[in-house]
């Protein structure tokens, strides 16, 4: 059970990752970052505060967004492919990119934010569990660092009852998020931005790429399942060399049967004036990371493209028919592909979707 905070204040508890100063002032953990925050002060992502010479995460509990969705929407396409994953959303973030999607929720202020409802982790898991999903997912912000107290004990409790445990995350985690968090996380998809540092500096305001690759490989190495989105932005992360660059890297050193997602990205937030990713661009992106040994490449946001189903490696036969987010049709034999007997790293069994229901 979380601790509560020395102010005693409502939905905010003590946070594990912390180190307490001299002064009355604490470092936090959490992220690379390691914010160093005084007392009666804020960490940057808003989320931790000093209370007394005491760390404290805010909002323990208060969810924005519920959903029942397809496991596909994550996206994560070898993982229990068809079923419906029971997501959560907090508030706040660790990055501040300029094009995210979810900014309403990930930018703001975890204690102004309105609307929110209490959903205390046994709540969570049970709910899960009614509506038939077969696995929660931590999505729509970045709760596994904002909310890791809330997180941790809903993923230990999920995987009690049987649920498997999702992470949608940054992958900004620091080396002891990761000693916490990937022991109770079973299948994550880390959105990697870009191949460069430059690109997260001016766009996700973080200094470094490294710290994102660490944890990639550290899921990896833990025997975690991961599926990797990468989001194609004119102008920004689009070269061919970059691209080529972040698809050797995964081929080398993460392995060539890790799916990866190109994103087809949208003006939004305050990317507004950047065009659409051009058609043209999505394939040659699949083409690239093909020619780097890749064996399952998807574009995302593409709807109807044959590139959002699965074939296999060694004969190109259709194995998962999708269109967006749902399975339409299955067609495995035991894990393998009914044609040549291709061993396909496809965890769980493959069914036809059901569709998204929003809760909150």
């Amino acid at each position: 059970m979380a601790e509560g905070c020395p102010d005693g204040a409502p939905h905010r508890v003590r946070a594990k990752l912390q180190v307490q100063l001299e002064g009355g002032a604490v470092r936090c953990l959490a992220c690379p970052r390691k914010c160093f925050i005084p007392e009666g002060r804020y960490g940057l992502c808003r989320s931790k505060v000093n209370v007394r010479g005491v760390l404290c995460e805010v909002n323990y509990g208060m969810m924005s967004s519920v959903a029942l969705d397809p496991i596909e929407k994550k996206p994560l396409f070898h993982f229990m492919p068809g079923s419906r994953t029971y997501s959560i959303g907090t508030v706040g973030c660790n990055m501040f990119c300029d094009h995210c999607q979810n900014w309403i929720i990930s930018q703001s202020d975890p204690e102004k934010f309105q609307d929110l409802i209490y959903l205390p982790p046994e709540e969570a898991v049970r709910e899960a569990m009614s509506y038939g999903a077969e696995s929660i997912a931590f999505t729509y912000n970045e709760p596994t660092i904002v909310s890791m107290e809330w997180v941790v004990e809903t993923a230990e409790l999920a995987k009690r009852a049987g649920l498997a445990t999702i992470s949608v995350t940054n992958g900004y985690w620091s080396e002891e998020a990761r000693e916490r968090l990937i022991p109770v996380i079973d299948a994550a998809n880390v959105d990697v931005k870009a191949f460069t540092d430059q690109f997260y500096r001016k766009v996700a305001k973080v200094p470094f790429l490294k710290p994102i690759l660490d944890t990639v490989i550290e899921l990896k190495r833990a025997g975690r399942h991961v599926e990797l989105t990468y989001l194609i932005i004119p102008g920004y992360n689009d070269g061919e060399d970059e691209i080529r660059s972040f698809s050797r890297w995964v081929s080398e050193e993460v392995s060539a049967d890790t799916p990866v997602h190109f994103s087809r990205f949208f003006p939004h937030y305050k990317m507004k004036s950047i065009p659409p990713t051009p058609i043209q661009t999505m394939k040659r992106a699949l083409s690239i990371a093909r020619e780097e040994g890749l064996k399952y490449v998807y574009s995302g946001n593409v709807p109807g493209d044959p590139s959002e189903s699965t074939y296999c490696p060694n004969c190109g036969t259709l194995l998962i028919k999708r269109y967006g987010f749902y399975v339409e049709r299955c067609n495995l034999t035991n894990g393998k592909c009914p044609k040549c007997g291709e061993e396909i790293p496809i965890v769980g069994r493959c069914s036809k979707s059901g569709f998204s229901e929003v809760l909150l």
